[in-house]
C-alpha cells in the first residue's frame, strides 16, 4: 500500500468514527433510563453513518493534499 493510501486511510477512518460517534450521541433521547435507549437503533444508525463518512470521503479530504 503506497503512503498516500494509508495517510488517506487514516484521515477518511478518523473521520468516519468521529462522525460514527457524533450520530450516536445524537440519538440517545432523553430517556428516564439508560435501559430505555434502543441501542440496537443507535449502534446501526452510527454505523451507516460511517459507511457513508467513508464514501464521502472518496471525494477528497484536506488532510490528504492531491499530488500534482
Amino acid at each position: 500500500m503506497s503512503e498516500k493510501a494509508k495517510r488517506w486511510m487514516k484521515a477518511a477512518g478518523i473521520r468516519a468514527v468521529k462522525t460514527m460517534a457524533q450520530n450516536a450521541v445524537a440519538l440517545i433521547p432523553a430517556a428516564a433510563t439508560i435501559e430505555a435507549v434502543d441501542w440496537k437503533v443507535i449502534l446501526g444508525t452510527a454505523a451507516l453513518s460511517g459507511v457513508v463518512s467513508m464514501l464521502t470521503s472518496l471525494a477528497g479530504l484536506p488532510e490528504v493534499p492531491k499530488e500534482k
